[in-house]
């Protein structure tokens, strides 16, 4: 009796053993709607938590809303830039013949013109030079490139006298590891797109957001210590 009683106690302890290494190892599948096949995880896009902003002083606090109200002001159009800029190379590399590719480009640009000329026109000083910078943000390439590539070079050169006369230069690039203005104006879109101020587009220059956080911080506390 107590024979098979000892056996009894043994299965069930092997059955309980066998049921909890199932449970360890078991797997749940999710289906999203609008799939056909089930993931046994779920991807998550990377996200940036942001450390609270820290001025100085009243007037910092004030340089840096009134940096962001132009940056987010001016960042649609610099979008667009790059936007058009992809379809029109994907355009002429499409097209064969060069007197079909002048009049698609003479196209575009009179589409462009018509369509932002006088929008642009009315931005300040300010707000161009920084559309400027994220344009080359936005494409990887000066103002002044895309303006000779697109148009003679004597064009490119006439359109960056006359912007030299407004303060502006149409040949500055976009360099936030170098400078702070630019790097908080990295700071500014990175918060714009997380609280989806504004829509994202992906920047062709390679940088990462993280290192750059990192070393303004360090740099200022750097100066803090001197």
């Amino acid at each position: 009796m107590n024979h098979n009683f000892f056996h009894i106690i043994l299965l069930f302890l092997c059955s309980w053993v066998a049921v909890g290494q199932v449970d360890s190892t078991e797997v749940n599948y999710v289906k999203f709607e609008g799939e056909k096949n089930f993931r046994s995880s779920i991807p998550l896009n990377e996200v940036y938590v942001f450390a609270p902003l820290k001025f100085k002083n009243s007037s910092e606090i004030y340089r840096y809303l009134l940096l962001k109200r132009r940056t987010i002001k001016v960042y649609p159009y610099a979008k667009l830039a790059a936007e058009k800029l992809s379809e029109l190379n994907d355009s002429i590399a499409d097209i064969k013949k060069k007197r079909h590719q002048k009049r698609y480009l003479k196209e575009m640009h009179h589409y462009i013109e018509g369509e932002f000329s006088d929008e642009l026109k009315k931005l300040t000083r300010k707000e161009g030079q920084i559309l400027i910078k994220l344009v080359y943000r936005q494409t990887g390439k000066s103002t002044y490139d895309l303006v000779k590539e697109l148009r003679s070079g004597w064009r490119a050169f006439w359109y960056s006298t006359t912007a030299r006369m407004f303060d502006l230069n149409m040949k500055e690039e976009f360099h936030p590891d170098q400078i702070n203005e630019d790097y908080l104006i990295e700071d500014i879109l990175q918060r714009a797109f997380m609280d989806d101020v504004l829509e994202y587009q992906k920047s062709a220059l390679n940088y990462d957001f993280a290192k750059l956080h990192n070393k303004w911080n360090d740099s200022k506390n750097s100066d803090k210590k001197l």
